[in-house]
């Protein structure tokens, strides 16, 4: 089935780039073997739409005109599916060839590795290996999430979605309906940026808390996708990197590597503790409630109330 479809897909390909003028559906059915096979009209309409949308995706320029008579034909012009020479120094070539490299462990690896062997075709530097097994730079980006295709097509097609959502307070995930924007990496996390319909507001979701299966919607957007979508800004701003204050805490030893990266200060207390000093800032609270009992809040004395009042209502379920 697969072979049947790519060799119609490239006989009518060849058609459309192969004609002077425009060719009616009537005249692309009598010159392809596998639309002269369709069963009834109807058939053969649904395989052609189908086709011509593919083809498009694909990346061909098909033109719809319209003759005198008011018949519609298509036609593919060469100097509009025609690339301009690909002209790639040595720096360019080794920038795409890592950012290529950066999605090897990825669900993207096998569309990122097309894209390579399309350039090397078109005519990358074949002295530049971005897969040189002793680079010095090792990029990658990993993503275990089983939400991260379903979303990251979501945001491409502008589809909302829902989810079930479990928040780091929380005992149980509460349903989620959200119109997706943007997925961004921060400190080997993936999070998502979208409109959350039922809170009415902006919202990030950390996708490894995101539980079962993500379901798309019909239906468009309600709300029009902002240029620039700050992730990252709003995902440091809940882990107080945006503070102007500190927080003193005490941590176990080997433990909350995280906090001890941000750490302005450590000192050994002995009998498996250490004491950090953190920045503190909104969200700060959330953040800490993760550790569990390998953080103890010594101040200020209203974070510490914070994460108490987090874990009781974590403990409550």
């Amino acid at each position: 089935m697969a072979i049947a479809k790519a060799e119609r897909l490239m006989n009518l390909a060849l058609c459309l780039l192969g004609t002077r003028r425009p060719l009616s559906k009537r005249e692309l059915r009598e010159s392809i073997e596998a639309y002269l096979e369709a069963g009834s009209d109807d058939s053969f309409n649904r395989m052609f739409e189908r086709d011509k949308d593919d083809l498009r995706e694909l990346g061909l320029v098909i033109e719809t005109v319209e003759n005198l008579d008011g018949e519609v034909g298509y036609l593919a012009r060469r100097d509009s599916n025609r690339l301009p020479p690909v002209t790639l120094d040595a720096e360019e070539a080794a920038a795409l060839g890592l950012a290529a490299k950066v999605w090897q462990q990825a669900r993207l690896a096998g569309a990122a590795s097309g894209a390579l062997q399309k350039l090397r075709a078109a005519g990358l530097l074949e002295d530049i290996d971005p897969y040189e097994a002793h680079g010095a730079l090792e990029p990658r980006i990993p993503v275990h999430e089983a939400a991260f295709e379903p979303l990251m097509l979501a945001c491409r097609d502008r589809r909302p979605v829902a989810f079930d959502y479990r928040k780091a307070t929380a005992a149980h995930p509460e349903p989620r309906h959200v119109e997706p924007w943007a997925l961004e990496c921060w400190r080997g996390h993936w999070y998502l940026a979208g409109w959350d319909r039922d809170r009415g507001a902006e919202r990030v979701f950390r996708l490894s808390r995101i539980t079962g299966r993500v379901r798309t919607r019909s239906g468009r957007f309600t709300v029009e996708v902002p240029d620039v979508v700050t992730v990252r800004e709003t995902v440091a701003s809940w882990a107080g990197e945006t503070a102007d204050r500190s927080a003193l805490i005490r941590l176990r030893t080997d433990a909350g590597y995280p906090l001890r990266a941000r750490a302005a200060s450590v000192r050994e207390l002995g009998d498996g503790w250490d004491e950090l000093e953190i920045p503190y800032g909104h969200g700060l609270d959330a953040w800490l409630v993760e550790f569990g009992p390998d953080v103890v809040v010594l101040e200020p004395a209203e974070l510490r109330a914070d994460v108490v009042d987090r874990l009781r209502a974590v403990a409550k379920g």
